[in-house]
């Protein structure tokens, strides 16, 4: 899959792409279900709201076959390449869930500053490309971006450890406040299937789910092969340590499961 001239200047512009219905409804079927059951398992890669309800299952491509067919699925690796300019590894791999009623928020915050920060990475030569495993809609808690925000570079952070379960480097009000005045703030919301793709230095968020509706989403940060991190202060399933570029496999990776879970 590859992105037209009219989606990669909106890109540059915006620092964001939103791509709708990328995958049908039985590709996300099966990987709603996969999602349902990961979240349910003790491990550590498995983090969870206050509330004891899953908040982020990192690097479930290492122990669910659906997600890491999903890792090397052409129509997310293939679009970043092409903006990347050239092979790229998987740097990190979260399932983020907004449990009804129970998810909580994400801060603002950046990317690419936690990548630098904590992880030794030398440029903002990657990026992100999430898949809607369920509709995104206004009330249970959409990401929202401040457009135009990747291009002012990393903005000085906090090191926030006590709003939620998980630490981020987070942007203070003032900072926020003065970007939303210059950019706005977009939420992108679509159905089931649908990918967005954005900048890891721009400015993002979500807000908690308060509905009695889900929302989860999968995460793959995307990096060049030349510009892989350097230093290894967090966990490998956080920041992962193989450079192997990336080889996409065919089209049909999950409609063939999809297809073998009908069948059954």
């Amino acid at each position: 899959m590859q992105l037209t001239d009219a989606q990669r200047a909106d890109f540059d512009r915006d620092g964001y792409v939103f791509l709708p219905q990328v995958f049908s409804e039985q590709e996300t079927a099966v990987l709603r279900s996969e999602a349902e059951r990961v979240f349910a398992l003790e491990r550590e890669e498995v983090w969870r709201e206050s509330s004891g309800a899953a908040r982020t299952a990192f690097a479930a491509q290492t122990y669910s076959e659906p997600f890491r067919r999903l890792g090397l699925h052409p129509r997310l690796v293939e679009p970043v390449m092409q903006l990347l300019d050239g092979p790229v590894y998987l740097h990190q791999y979260k399932v983020n869930a907004k449990a009804a009623f129970d998810g909580e928020v994400w801060q603002w915050h950046q990317d690419y500053g936690t990548w630098a920060r904590d992880d030794g990475m030398p440029e903002a030569r990657a990026m992100n490309i999430a898949l809607f495993l369920d509709a995104v809609t206004a009330v249970n808690g959409p990401l929202m971006f401040i457009p135009r925000s990747h291009k002012q570079g990393v903005f000085e952070a906090g090191h926030d450890l006590e709003t939620t379960s998980y630490p981020l480097w987070t942007l203070d009000r003032e900072t926020v406040t003065r970007l939303a005045e210059e950019g706005g703030i977009v939420a992108p919301t679509g159905p089931a299937g649908s990918v967005l793709m954005f900048h890891c230095n721009l400015v993002h968020a979500s807000p908690p789910n308060i509905s009695p509706w889900r929302r989860t989403i999968v995460y793959l940060s995307l990096c060049h092969v030349d510009n892989h991190i350097r230093q290894f202060k967090r966990p490998e399933w956080v920041a992962h340590r193989d450079f192997a570029p990336i080889a996409p496999l065919a089209d049909d990776c999950l409609s063939e499961l999809a297809a073998g879970a009908a069948a059954e």
